[in-house]
């Protein structure tokens, strides 16, 4: 297991945003159906927009805490893990998750960072205390051998 490089961080990151994205797609359809079927409404729109940070949170820390990594980590085999290399805990996974925000705001320059940092850490690795693991794929025996 290595540090994950940053091409598989951001083939994971494409992988989740379509799953998150699909998930506030439903998340938005109580405040529609508010607005009758129209655009929300302005008074809606504080309440829907809290819902669809809530919905991304829920499902960034909850896969990181309850397994160490989402699915698209998992087809991309990356794993979280904090400084004892256990899945990190809720707190630590919502840092995370914050964190990783901040690191996308300046033209993602926290993500960009694990290129020149020495230990190749994001911003969000070292704000949080975890760290994002590239598990390799173990060799599987030839099955074409007689036993």
């Amino acid at each position: 297991m290595t540090s994950a490089p940053l091409a598989r961080r951001l083939m994971a990151i494409l992988y989740d945003s379509l799953l998150v994205l699909a998930l506030m797609f439903v998340g938005t359809v109580p405040f529609v159906a508010m607005s009758g079927g129209q655009q929300v409404e302005s008074s809606y729109l504080p309440y829907q927009q809290l819902t669809l940070v809530i919905i991304a949170w829920a499902f960034f820390a909850g896969f990181w805490s309850r397994s160490g990594c989402t699915l698209g980590m998992q087809s991309w085999r990356l794993r979280i893990v904090d400084q004892n290399g256990a899945r990190p805990r809720l707190m630590a996974s919502t840092i995370r998750f914050f964190a990783a925000v901040l690191s996308w705001l300046p033209l993602g320059l926290g993500f960009w960072w694990q290129i020149w940092d020495k230990d190749k850490l994001s911003w969000h690795d070292r704000l949080s205390g975890t760290r994002l693991l590239y598990f390799k794929k173990t060799s599987e025996p030839d099955s074409t051998q007689a036993s």
